[in-house]
């Protein structure tokens, strides 16, 4: 969201820090309206954040990542912790709605008072998050969430946001869906840190896995050999799920839980802290430039459609224009 300076009185922060979820949940949509009074609201909070642990589950649209979050939202509520879920849809760009339907498929954790389910919409935002996805997770971390997962639209090779917001990305994959070539070439799935071969009852699934192990492997190939006092690499484990029948959601939460102890144990959890916390600041920054940019431009030279509309007819010079506001 866009960032103005905080002058707003802050309401809304003191109730998030005790948890209530009303606070929370207003805040949530405030943000998401990129309502001026939520900026101050988010700062007060900044302080307090930083404690909750990020997972990201991404992959391709009818994976199952719903199913998958469902059943790892109930392992960890019977493991004791607190934890929040932000899921992504898709918004039309032809009537600019969402279905916000991931709820739909976690109603049996609607009641449960350890468990904040936020569903956004894209809104046009590219990357396979919704541009209040990061506030939100912060948000959440705030009220005390110990765990927070990241559901992302369902995205393409290019969409991967959640590996700058997210611990462990999850990327789910499921036997039948896109050629050999196409799943190695695919770049999300260069972001994994645990693969998810789910609706492992299907045919193909053992060969899903062993195309994922060439795929390591030829990684392995091609990278350079490391550096003397290089950090060493994890190696991103494959698990087989059936999420309808919570099949390997165990061992699911197992191997995150080894990838988080690895990047605890090697130092490289602080590395991913600098690395959102940079996505993030840019994003904000982005913004506040893009923001400021278009106001200059209309007040100086008239709406951004009647500016298209100039350049389209070749009486005006993008180049010109972008570089004019840029000075």
């Amino acid at each position: 969201m866009s960032r103005g300076r905080a002058d707003a009185r802050v309401e809304l922060a003191p109730k998030i820090l005790k948890g209530d979820v009303r606070a929370a949940s207003r805040l949530m949509r405030d943000v998401d309206d990129d309502l001026p009074s939520a900026v101050a609201e988010l700062q007060a909070l900044f302080p307090h954040t930083g404690k909750a642990t990020v997972i990201g589950l991404t992959g391709s649209p009818g994976a199952g990542k719903s199913s998958l979050v469902d059943q790892l939202v109930g392992l960890y509520r019977k493991e004791g912790k607190q934890v929040g879920v932000v899921a992504v849809d898709p918004t039309s760009p032809f009537s600019g709605g969402a279905i916000l339907g991931d709820r739909i498929r976690m109603q049996a954790h609607a009641t449960d008072p350890g468990v904040f389910i936020r569903s956004l919409a894209t809104r046009g935002h590219l990357g396979g998050l919704s541009r209040a996805a990061a506030d939100c997770v912060r948000i959440m971390d705030a009220m005390g969430k110990e765990l927070v997962i990241v559901e992302t639209v369902g995205v393409g090779q290019d969409e991967i946001d959640v590996a700058g917001l997210a611990h462990c990305v999850i990327v789910v994959v499921v036997p039948g869906m896109g050629d050999d070539i196409q799943a190695i070439k695919a770049g999300i799935l260069e972001v994994a840190d645990v693969f998810a071969v789910n609706k492992a009852d299907r045919e193909g699934a053992d060969r899903t896995v062993r195309e994922l192990h060439a795929m390591l492997e030829l990684r392995h190939a091609t990278l350079p050999p490391a550096a003397p006092g290089a950090p060493e690499l994890w190696e991103p484990p494959i698990v087989k799920t059936i999420a309808t029948s919570s099949q390997g959601v165990a061992e699911l939460a197992a191997a995150v839980s080894s990838q988080l102890d690895f990047l605890a144990r090697t130092g490289q959890r602080a590395a991913r802290e600098v690395q959102r916390a940079r996505v993030e600041f840019l994003a904000i920054l982005r913004e506040r430039l893009l923001a400021s940019a278009l106001a200059r431009l209309e007040s100086t030279r008239g709406k951004l459609d009647e500016i298209a509309s100039r350049i389209a007819a070749r009486e005006a010079d993008p180049w010109a224009l972008a570089e004019e506001l840029a000075r």
